[in-house]
């Protein structure tokens, strides 16, 4: 069928429901309900099977819905109502939750129900949960109710009377940090760590606090700052203290909207001093506390996981993952699994840290050269194998920097996004090497150039991908590490890694890595340092969450076809 996807935005969910119905023979296109613009206009262009909106903050035209069939999905199961399902999910500590496929009509969310699908809801941030189970439940429940309307004889049941709940506000999210212990302050944290965070007092100046993670030893006054860790400051509750990653300063009416950033940069001079805490040690199992980066291993078997905010990689965060990464490789192990969260790989450079530099050209430089550091290690390591076990979404320098490993295990709901162009980048982290040596020259030029989403089971289709792993996002760290230590005990590995040693040394006869960085920071140092070049523009646009004026072309023709037909 020839499939419209509406939605407020391409985010993740967006994405994965356009990958996924290419995979499944549809021809896909997109279109933004954006300001200003006619919907039923772009609508009647596209003419439709069938529209789907995966993600859609206003409600559709009358006219569109009353002229085709148009699929609302509702991250909420039957029955329930309103702007913000998921946040009152995690307020009320729901343990399952789901998702519900809804034909759209003169009532929000009322219409008739064409599929769903449940999921549980385990204890985590709002945005991971979205990207997780409920992007799994979606995804279940959009297939479903695509079939059923290809079928031409389905009829979707209606809703029973509903509950209609409102939106949630910042009076709701309020946290007293004189009464409320760290169960309740880690709730209201989690349902708001990406949008809209929580609105708070913190050292006579208003910030919205971003993430939550509990702390089990670190204690004092009820709101005082007790510590700093990789850019995230610890607070103390009532019963114990939470770490919080990032901080937003409130919008100035007329201005822009401010850049979320590492809670310590974003406090700069108000920061009072305080001390730095160590990650805990390897051995310290158990712990309920935070850190960015971990390692531990499993006989011969290390894992150096890694979970930044939002996917996004500063300077600092590079560097500090590249001595963990150095001195992971003075183990006497035989494989390194690199990642295993139930979230993000990695977006690559930090575009929000980049624009609240002072001169956000060196800030690219500097980051772009951080991250090329870290790849190089990767693909110059030929003592072991190394593993990149993607639990969620890689796009960009993320995703090249897990081609640089030997092989790239993906959670089978992954997307990965193997591109550049959308930025007005040329790319580095040595993909011109990495790209075609697993995809080919065409399949390369085709990836970057069409810039689209790439589902995990599409992406091992093309070679990008060694391994799908189809399991619930919270099992994928589990999964990969019995997949990794059976890899280690292989007879053949030993083998394997002499013979990456060998091809190492061949390739870097035929052409060195040196070279391939050189031409690709050539490019991205003439964008860096052209202040007219549209990277700038598109990237403060990205952070400060300007909203297009139009759909971008690449989003409006009617797709690939993928997979079976």
């Amino acid at each position: 069928m020839h499939i419209l996807l509406v939605a407020s935005a391409f985010n993740s969910l967006t994405q994965r429901v356009h990958a996924e119905l290419r995979d499944h023979g549809h021809r896909v296109a997109v279109e933004l309900a954006l300001p200003g613009t006619s919907l039923a206009g772009a609508v009647d262009r596209h003419d439709p099977d069938l529209v789907i909106a995966p993600m859609l903050r206003t409600a559709l035209p009358e006219e569109v819905w009353s002229a085709r069939t148009c699929l609302i999905v509702h991250p909420g199961p039957p029955g329930d109502r309103g702007p913000s399902s998921l946040d009152h999910a995690l307020h009320d500590r729901a343990a399952r939750w789901g998702v519900t496929v809804l034909q759209a009509n003169a009532e929000m969310d009322g219409g008739d129900v064409w599929a769903s699908a449940d999921c549980p809801l385990p204890p985590a941030g709002k945005s991971d949960l979205y990207r997780g189970e409920i992007a799994d439940a979606a995804l279940e429940a959009v297939l479903e109710a695509v079939e059923r309307f290809a079928s031409g004889t389905y009829v979707p049941r209606p809703q029973d009377a509903g509950h209609v709940r409102p939106a949630v506000r910042q009076e709701q999210r309020r946290i007293d940090w004189e009464a409320d212990p760290t169960e309740r302050v880690l709730r209201v944290l989690r349902a708001a760590d990406s949008r809209p965070g929580v609105l708070d007092d913190l050292l006579g100046t208003p910030w919205y606090l971003h993430g939550g993670h509990p702390e089990d030893r670190l204690r004092g006054r009820p709101g005082e700052l007790l510590a700093t860790r990789a850019g995230a400051i610890c607070r103390a509750t009532t019963d114990g203290a939470v770490w919080i990653p990032e901080l937003r300063a409130p919008r100035v009416p007329g201005g822009p909207v401010p850049v979320k950033l590492p809670a310590t940069l974003a406090l700069g001079d108000l920061l009072p001093p305080l001390p730095e805490r160590p990650a805990p040690p390897t051995s310290a199992r158990g712990r309920r506390t935070w850190s960015d980066i971990g390692y531990r291993e499993d006989g011969a078997t290390g894992f150096l996981t890694f979970s930044f905010p939002g996917g996004a990689m500063s300077t600092a965060h590079c560097r500090r993952l590249l001595d963990a990464y150095r001195a992971a490789c003075t183990r006497p192990t035989s494989v390194l699994v690199l990642g295993g969260g139930r979230d993000f790989f990695s977006n690559g450079i930090h575009l929000g840290v980049i624009e609240a530099a002072a001169d956000p050209a060196a800030e690219s430089w500097a980051n772009i050269n951080a991250i090329d550091d870290l790849v190089e290690a990767v693909l110059t390591t030929t003592d072991r194998l190394v593993v990149a076990a993607l639990g969620g979404n890689a796009a960009a320098g993320g995703a090249m920097l897990a081609l640089a490993a030997d092989e790239v295990w993906c959670r089978a709901g992954a997307v990965l996004n193997p591109h550049y162009r959308l930025m007005g980048l040329y790319g580095s982290e040595y993909w011109t090497y990495t790209l075609p040596r697993r995809v080919g020259d065409a399949a390369a030029a085709r990836l970057t150039a069409d810039a689209l989403p790439v589902s995990a089971a599409a992406a091992r289709n093309a070679g990008l991908v060694d391994r799908t792993v189809a399991c619930a996002p919270g099992a994928f760290a589990e999964r990969t590490a019995a997949l990794a230590t059976r890899l280690a005990a292989a007879p053949g590995t030993q083998a394997r890694i002499a013979a990456k040693k060998a091809q190492r040394e061949r390739d870097e006869a035929t052409r060195p890595l040196a070279a391939y960085r050189a031409d690709e920071l050539a490019r991205m140092r003439a964008v860096f340092d052209d202040p007219e070049a549209p990277y700038h523009a598109l990237r403060r646009a990205f952070v400060r969450k300007e909203r297009p004026t139009a759909t971008p072309p690449h989003l409006t023709g009617p797709g690939h076809r993928t997979g079976r037909t």
